[in-house]
């Protein structure tokens, strides 16, 4: 039987300079968004777009919650494989693409990179066979209407 989870976020515009949206420089693209209970995220545009190159903007946070989401269903996965891994890193990156005249756009890929460190006993083709397999579990992963591909690289330490 399917369960529903549901999630909870409220988006906050904190960039009104006075003047509101009088004008398109006349205002910031600051955001702080909040959940409840957890510390509150500092957003912006990306710089291309007015924003503030120090906070995150939605494009960092989608690829980061792809690359997140990924780690910890592969996490388990290994877990229950009996693949140890102890050591996990991702450098992830993804691609959009905007249109002219208007700029409306859409992510073409995420690339996920994950270098895994597992135990010298843990089997190496099961550790990296299980990526495809987080790849399809993954709620964000699924979610999405682009490629999630994987550059996976697993060292024996």
């Amino acid at each position: 039987m399917a369960q529903e989870h549901s999630y909870s976020a409220t988006a906050t515009w904190t960039g009104n300079s006075g003047q509101g949206t009088a004008g398109y420089k006349a205002y910031t693209r600051d955001y702080d968004i909040a959940c409840a209970g957890k510390p509150t995220i500092r957003g912006s545009a990306d710089p291309a777009y007015r924003g503030d190159a120090s906070r995150h903007n939605p494009e960092d946070l989608l690829v980061a919650a792809l690359s997140a989401c990924h780690m910890l269903w592969y996490l388990h996965l290994c877990s229950a494989a009996g693949v140890v891994v102890t050591a996990y890193e991702d450098s992830a990156d993804g691609v959009m693409q905007t249109h002219p005249p208007g700029g409306e756009g859409e992510f073409t890929r995420v690339t996920l990179r994950p270098r895994v460190t597992i135990t010298p006993e843990s089997d190496a083709e099961a550790a990296e066979r299980l990526h495809e397999q987080a790849n399809a579990n993954c709620f964000v992963a699924r979610s999405v209407n682009f490629p999630v591909d994987h550059q996976v690289t697993i060292v024996k330490a």
